[in-house]
């Protein structure tokens, strides 16, 4: 994948990057694939906004991914290299010989007709998904479960990766794209090799209206507001708020530890973050 800039024939196309979307080999998706995808604004089930700065955007479908890769030992051929307008990393249609079609992350370096396969037997090749206590140490892996046949949750976005660093007895230590170092089941499923798409983090969007696209609103700051809409809001002239940084309902905000303990930190060797 390339990156495409532009000549600034106008004022917003003079820093905007898009990609080149060389390695995209078909612009029709599998339509047996596709779902209706629904738009919340960022409003709950009471109607109530809870996520701020959502709405609007362009229409998607969602392209139903195969995170379990539970195709076990049954070859299958890339058919096509797609765009999934809801993640970052690209998504490739493998063609089964039994005739089943399914949606994978791209993994970087996988081709249209490349053949890949999952399970126990699959070889220790990119693209391939088989139990991480089967991958030799050292190797780069994404698309990893954290619990042995939930599908993959970690590793998935753009140009990611995670390194094997040791075996112990049933765990597998994992150095994540974060630095952090975690421990998962070794008989957790995983895709050998990067996520594609690698150059996502080089793209600038370069105007607001790529941000609406994406259903992105804008974010007024808090001191730009008036005080009844917010507590950091007023004051004679420009001001820098008087106090210590806070939501619009004085709940103290940027810098508070927002990770869920009890879930996330179970299995954590090494945090992201060295205590100095």
């Amino acid at each position: 994948m390339g990156i495409k800039k532009f000549r600034p024939v106008t004022p917003s196309l003079r820093f905007r990057t898009v990609p080149s979307f060389d390695e995209i080999t078909s612009t029709v998706p599998e339509k047996a694939l596709l779902r209706p995808l629904k738009k919340s604004g960022g409003r709950n089930n009471k109607g109530r906004i809870t996520a701020y700065q959502r709405g609007g955007g362009h229409k998607r479908f969602y392209r139903v991914i195969d995170f379990k890769r539970d195709k076990l030992n049954i070859p299958a051929r890339v058919a096509s290299i797609e765009y999934d307008p809801n993640r970052s990393a690209r998504i490739a249609l493998l063609h089964y010989v039994d005739g089943e079609k399914r949606y994978i992350i791209a993994p970087d370096g996988v081709n249209v007709d490349d053949r890949l396969m999952s399970g126990e037997q699959a070889e220790i090749r990119v693209g391939n998904a088989m139990p991480i206590s089967r991958m030799p140490l050292g190797s780069m892996l994404h698309n990893i479960e954290m619990r042995p046949g939930k599908g993959a949750q970690m590793v998935r976005s753009a140009g990611a990766m995670a390194q094997l660093m040791a075996k112990e007895g049933n765990k597998v230590i994992l150095k994540m794209p974060s630095g952090e170092v975690r421990n998962v089941p070794d008989n957790c499923y995983a895709c050998l090799g990067q996520v594609g798409n690698i150059d996502h983090k080089n793209v600038i969007w370069g105007k607001a209206g790529a941000s609406r696209w994406r259903g992105r609103r804008p974010n007024v700051r808090g001191v730009a507001m008036n005080p009844v809409d917010h507590p950091m809001g007023g004051g004679e002239g420009r001001s820098s708020g008087g106090r210590h940084p806070c939501t619009p309902w004085g709940k103290p905000t940027k810098g508070y530890k927002t990770r869920h303990k009890r879930k996330s930190m179970d299995h954590l060797v090494e945090p992201r973050k060295k205590a100095k």
